[in-house]
């Protein structure tokens, strides 16, 4: 509720605008720009794909899930 009606003008408002978002139960949010450059078109090979261990959760699964780290 605390972006409702404000202008998304540019990357810094976004950013805090993000940062400020909390909940009730106490959950805060950080957030930062990433100027990263990724290359695009990147292929995944099956193999790797298949080893990425994903936990969907209850609740919105398609929206919330855990990513465990490959071992």
């Amino acid at each position: 509720m605390n972006w409702k009606g404000k202008p998304l003008e540019n990357y810094e408002a976004i950013i805090n605008l993000i940062s400020s978002t909390k909940t009730k139960s106490g959950l805060k949010i950080k957030a930062k720009l990433d100027k990263k450059q990724y290359k695009k078109g990147v292929k995944v090979s099956k193999e790797d794909f298949n080893k990425i261990q994903l936990e969907f959760h209850k609740k919105f699964p398609q929206w919330n899930y855990t990513i465990a780290p490959f071992e």
